[in-house]
């Protein structure tokens, strides 16, 4: 090789000097190929900077790694083929290091470790292998990292984004990355704005990824699980600063997004091939900037809203793989290239404006729907590749096949034919409806609007369930009120509520809880709820219970299911939550199959269906086969019993605390249900409301009469509460499960009896057995020991609880 260049080499183009040193030296693109000889560029002792970039060099002279003033490396776009030295570690000035897109391999060396003013490293594109060396840990300069497209395996090193607290720029695509959701840990503390993890094999939840001040997060095709929706909980990432979001090709369940609106600058947004939950359209008419949108195989139901008209910068659209309906709205053509509806339920026509720009357009598929398609300029292979299943009809006026052949006189006749026999039709068919309009009419008119009406019908309204029939004693549905707290204006009433809940038909019947049934429903406005009717009768008049209802539901804590509102329809109090997207504890814990839902579970999200038409649960994915995430939920739990026994005045005594009123939100936060429930339709504190759960009543209910009443008390929750952390422990139910070389017949006895003879190991759940420390698990039950003692006085608190919990977090000691 050679510069073929003549005068003094500092003249040379690409040459730069100091007085008569050459200090940087721009090669890139001469076409150099070939092995770097020595005694050339080694000699160049001073040199700062070194451009080879875009040429066909092959390899490296031995005294290249003797350059130890380089502040300036890039080899990109080469054919190098060899291993990297220990000795790059000899580059300890260097501040970028380009070796993208050639051919090294082996392992990146540790001797990495000592470029400590490096700010920019490019290895992607290359052979590299192994792990990433924990000695990049050492460079705290690093501000763009690439190291895309290798062999790399392993995981993050340790701490990794709190070591780089200026890198800016990660770029790992592409590689065997086996990573966890813990190795985020200290990304919030970083300076990171491109993440693209893309290609590799990382697990766990998403939401440590979403970190400010990120512009772009590339997670598609890893094995992320769990709920989505939790990132929406995550108030320290700020959504405006988001450009670029791929989600797509994991195992994300639940909800979109609720908060997209709020990424007002968002232009690419992917969230295809996930198994989210069956629901409508996202809000995304605020994303004006958006210019790529994929929404494929995301579960979507009803109809495209006219919105998506007010994305004007929209080049691709993919919403193929779901179940849309209705028709495609007006969609701005101005600048789209790719559509895609296929394989949907769409149907009519396809809008003109759009017909219009599909010839200028990139690709396009509306097939495997039941569209209308009427347009004679598209050839018969597009036909049959992009519009696969659609009807090919058209009106004659708009069939210009029909009048070419018009000069033809047997055609010509023969159309004739036709349209008068189509008018002859037409006639009679005036007729039978001149005779049957009325009554037609009024068929059509009861048909159209039954369902409005059926909202106003006067009462009363009878509902039955498998297990009970109860009755709305109400004259009119718009004429009874429905409270929702914290949005006092919306005139919402019981009609509200046969709408959200198609007349509280048995396929919005959630369970069949002890108060009564729970029903899931929308409310104008997309308010998800639960809806819980609470059959048993009350002593309370409709202005106390409304009292009491309205101080309930402003009792706020994280750990508490939030009472939206109520509506008092007749004797009938009926409560609003929240919608808890994860269901309950009982559920998750043992794993119910879909279908029996013997108690309150409030979500039908929790179960779904696999690619071979298998039932899925939540559990059963690993959400609880952790000890630290059943320990969060134990706190979570006493948390919530603390608050309302020692934070609210006066003082809330739950009496019904059990695994099926601890609920998981949709950010998997432990929330306590049915707090202050008892208090209403208690009738006395002999009633059974008052007593609890089989499994969960404390020993002072089930003795024998001592002349004192069995009125409940905080040690009473204690108890209960005790029992559900047996079951997190465990696994096994409160009752009715069967304990090995035991005669009891409750769970409480049975570890009582392990703890009390030291074998409390043996109790401990094999699905949580080795993710967690035995002895923290052991010092748990012995809390469970203490809260489920014979006598309430030896019982703590829940405030004890609360601190003793804390004392074995496990996330604390590690």
């Amino acid at each position: 090789m050679g510069l073929n260049s003549s005068g003094p080499v500092c003249s040379w183009k690409g040459v730069s000097c100091d007085q008569e040193n050459v200090i940087g030296l721009d090669a890139s693109g001469l076409g150099l190929s070939g092995l770097i000889p020595d005694i050339t560029i080694g000699k160049l002792e001073n040199l700062e900077s070194l451009d080879l970039s875009n040429n066909n060099i092959t390899g490296l002279p031995s005294d290249f790694w003797s350059l130890g003033s380089l502040k300036f490396l890039n080899l990109s776009s080469n054919q190098i083929s060899q291993t990297l030295p220990s000795n790059i570690g000899n580059f300890g000035l260097l501040e970028t290091l380009d070796l993208s897109t050639n051919n090294f391999s082996g392992e990146i060396p540790d001797a990495i470790s000592s470029l400590l003013s490096l700010q920019v490293l490019k290895l992607g594109s290359n052979g590299f292998e192994s792990n990433i060396p924990i000695g990049i840990l050492n460079c705290q300069s690093l501000v763009s990292i690439d190291m895309s497209s290798n062999k790399l395996i392993g995981t993050l090193p340790n701490g990794f984004f709190a070591a780089l607290p200026k890198l800016k720029s990660l770029n790992i695509a592409g590689n065997g990355i086996q990573g966890r959701d813990s190795d985020f840990e200290g990304l919030g503390s970083s300076s990171i704005t491109y993440l693209n993890i893309s290609q590799n094999s990382f697990q766990g939840s998403v939401i440590g990824v979403f970190q400010q001040p990120l512009e772009v997060i590339d997670l598609s095709q890893n094995k992320f699980q769990g709920h989505i929706s939790q990132v929406n909980y995550n108030s320290s990432f700020n959504w405006s600063n988001l450009i670029y979001l791929d989600l797509s090709e994991n195992q994300l369940s639940g909800e979109l997004f609720s908060n997209l609106s709020d990424a007002q600058n968002l232009k690419h947004l992917n969230l295809a091939s996930n198994r989210f939950s069956a629901q409508p359209f996202p809000e995304i008419s605020m994303l004006s900037d958006l210019e790529y949108l994929n929404l494929s195989e995301t579960n979507l139901i009803g109809d495209i809203p006219s919105e998506i008209l007010e994305l004007t910068s929209l080049k691709t659209l993919d919403l193929s793989n779901n179940h849309l309906v209705s028709q495609i709205p007006l969609l701005c053509t101005k600048n789209l290239q790719i559509l895609d509806v296929s394989y949907n339920n769409l149907s009519g026509g396809i809008p003109v404006s759009l017909l219009g720009r599909l010839p200028w357009m990139e690709r396009f598929n509306f097939s495997y729907n039941n569209f209308t398609l009427c347009d004679s300029k598209f050839s018969p292979k597009t036909v049959q590749e992009s519009f696969i299943g659609s009807l090919n009809s058209c009106p004659i006026a708009a069939n210009p096949v029909l009048f070419r052949r018009k000069s033809h006189q047997d055609n010509g006749f023969k159309l004739a034919v036709a349209l008068a026999v189509a008018l002859v039709c037409l006639l009679v068919g005036l007729l039978f409806l001149a005779f049957g309009c009325r009554r037609k009419t009024r068929m059509w008119a009861v048909k159209q609007t039954s369902y409005k009406e059926e909202q106003i019908l006067s009462g009363p309204f009878s509902f039955q369930t498998d297990s009970t029939t109860w009755v709305a004693d109400v004259k009119l549905a718009t004429s009874v009120p429905v409270v929702i707290f914290e949005k006092p204006l919306l005139n919402f009433t019981f009609a509200d509520l046969l709408s959200a809940t198609s007349h509280f038909d048995r396929g919005t019947l959630l369970a069949e809880g002890r108060f009564g049934p729970v029903y899931r429903g929308f409310l104008p406005g997309g308010i998800h709820v639960a809806v819980k009717v609470l059959v048993r009768g009350s002593t309370m008049t409709d202005q106390e219970a409304a009292r009491e209802l309205e101080h309930l539901g402003r009792i706020k804590h994280p750990n508490l299911v939030p009472l939206t509102g109520y509506c008092l329809a007749g004797d009938q109090r009926i409560a609003i939550y929240d919608y808890m997207e994860n269901g309950n504890l009982q559920n998750l814990l043992h794993d119910l199959p879909l279908g029996v839902q013997t108690t309150e579970d409030w979500s039908t999200d929790t179960w779904e269906e696999d690619n071979n038409n298998g039932i899925q649960n939540v559990g059963s994915e690993g959400l609880l086969t952790t000890w630290r995430f059943r320990h969060k939920i134990a706190l979570g739990t006493a948390r919530a019993l603390a608050f309302l026994h020692h934070g609210c005045s006066p003082p809330i005594i739950h009496r019904d605390v059990k695994a099926s009123s601890v609920y998981l939100d949709s950010s998997l936060e432990p929330r306590l249900s049915d707090f202050g429930l008892a208090k209403i339709f208690g009738n006395g504190p002999e009633d059974e409301l008052t007593r609890g759960s089989p499994g969960y009543v404390p020993p002072e209910f089930l003795q024998p009469e001592t002349g004192s009443p069995k009125t409940p008390t905080p040690k009473s929750d204690v108890f209960g509460f005790g029992v559900i952390l047996f079951e997190l422990i465990t696994g096994k139910k409160a009752v009715g499960d069967d304990y090995p070389d035991e005669k009891e017949a409750n769970l409480v006895t049975w570890v009582r009896g392990l703890v009390r003879r030291n074998q409390g190991c043996r109790a401990i759940d094999p699905k949580i057995r080795g993710t967690g420390s035995d002895k923290q698990m052991e010092e748990a039950l012995k809390i469970g020991y203490l809260c489920t003692a014979d006598l309430p006085s030896k019982r703590p608190s829940m405030q004890q609880v609360v601190g003793i919990l804390k004392d074995i977090d496990p996330s604390m000691s590690q």
